[in-house]
């Protein structure tokens, strides 16, 4: 690899650490220095470098921005409401009491597989809090399984984006990829349960005081009005109800007749808009003052601010990274080395999501890259499409929109959030490799 860009690398990762435990400068400014000097230490031109960062800043939060607000307005009103609290009150009935992360892994692995991580935890993240309000647990804990379970069914299970891209560049059919995913999803759950249980009561004292005061806030109406968990769910469930439709007639109905109206109000925008307004007009009580509505929603618009700044700013630092040539050549040196062959996916994918952060980008970029070798290297393509995918698992830390998402709604900073979601991350990557291991001696 390229010297002067594994140090365009390694002194932009520096930098990011360095700036944020060190420095007065938070998150957002430490991510758009280091995305300066990146591009600058690559050799891209000083005003190339500025037009990557506004253009990934700009790409990132035309796919997340609005959804982030939205989803935001939804869990403002499903907390004033009381609507969150009647939700939790279900959970925590299904799964029993001291189950509680089981249920959020579990929920969030569900909602994944249709939905972006970032616009389910957006949606769900109220639960989460109102769950460890209600049964007294590690509010970390829950956060962190709900956010890791998403994410374990996010890389691993069609019709999400990225492993359904996967097979197609590497042929793999649908319905296989599909099952095998599944497969290795539910070995996973275990390992989100039991690192959150480790991790939460651990960094419960690291919660941001914001976060900490909202968790013994009561969030229930200020009137004796009562939301029922019918109506609570409505908000939420109808969204992704739109989205999962829209998903699924794209994969496997794209011809259907209802596919224009479907790919309309299933859109996420399209779909969390309709969930506000249903929020606005089903979970506020009779009487509620049109000046209290608006307040609500400007109170959430100032939630969501600094989470859409800092998620673009990550998104900023992924498209030098990408665009300075840093991911191409790691997974270039990924392919010279002498490794069993279903290796090779995994670390192409996984040195890429390392780079920029994306684990959509890294799994593509492994599966593009190892297609034109799988007749050399005899690796049955569902194989290499799994190695693809769980590589793109790797460390979620500063470069990926998500670990903004997640860690700035925990109230995680610093080694919090490293420890915290990082490590639960890299935690299922590492478990996930054993897993990939045993999937190529059964199907190789």
């Amino acid at each position: 690899m390229d010297l002067q860009l594994l140090a365009a690398l390694v002194i932009g990762v520096g930098l990011i650490v360095g700036l944020i435990l060190r420095t007065r400068l938070d998150a957002f400014l430490a991510l758009l220095v280091a995305a300066l000097a990146t591009g600058l230490i690559a050799g891209v031109a000083p005003t190339d470098t500025v037009d990557m960062i506004t253009t990934g800043f700009g790409n990132t939060l035309a796919s997340i921005g609005i959804v982030i607000g939205l989803g935001v307005m939804i869990g403002k009103f499903l907390e004033v409401s009381g609507g969150a609290d009647a939700l939790a009150q279900v959970f925590l009935r299904v799964a029993g009491k001291g189950r509680e992360e089981w249920a959020m892994a579990g929920t969030g692995a569900v909602v994944s597989i249709p939905v972006f991580c970032d616009s389910g935890y957006v949606i769900m993240h109220p639960l989460a809090r109102s769950l460890a309000r209600r049964s007294g647990r590690s509010f970390v804990a829950i956060a962190l399984a709900l956010g890791a379970g998403m994410t374990v069914t996010h890389h691993l299970v069609p019709p999400t984006p990225g492993p359904l891209a996967v097979a197609g560049i590497l042929g793999v059919d649908l319905g296989r990829l599909t099952v095998v995913g599944l497969l290795i999803s539910l070995p996973l759950i275990p390992v989100v349960v039991l690192y959150a249980r480790w991790i939460g009561p651990r960094l419960d004292s690291s919660v941001a005081p914001e976060i900490r005061e909202a968790l013994h806030t009561d969030a229930t109406p200020q009137t004796e009005v009562r939301i029922g968990a019918t109506r609570a769910f409505l908000p939420l469930l109808i969204p992704l109800f739109l989205i999962v439709g829209n998903t699924m007639s794209r994969a496997f109905a794209p011809e259907a007749r209802l596919q224009g109206l479907l790919g309309f109000v299933g859109a996420p925008v399209v779909a969390l808009l309709i969930g506000v307004v249903l929020a606005i007009y089903t979970l506020t009580p009779a009487g509620t003052s049109r000046g209290e509505v608006s307040r609500w929603l400007h109170e959430a618009a100032g939630s969501a601010g600094f989470i859409i700044l800092i998620t673009g700013a990550g998104g900023a630092l992924g498209n030098v990274l990408r665009q300075s040539g840093v991911g191409e050549a790691l997974a270039g040196a990924a392919t010279d080395m002498a490794v069993p062959a279903f290796i090779i996916p995994f670390l192409i994918s996984t040195l890429v999501r390392l780079a920029q952060g994306s684990g959509t980008v890294a799994m593509i970029t492994a599966a593009s890259l190892t297609a034109p070798l799988l007749g050399n290297l005899q690796l049955d393509p569902v194989v290499a499409a799994l190695g693809a995918c769980v590589g793109s698992i790797f460390f979620s830390y500063y470069n990926d929109s998500y670990f903004w998402v997640v860690t700035r709604f925990t109230g995680l900073e610093g080694t919090a959030a490293l420890k915290g979601w990082s490590g639960i991350t890299t935690s299922l990557w590492a478990a996930g490799f054993g897993l990939l291991w045993i999937a190529h001696l059964i199907l190789s």
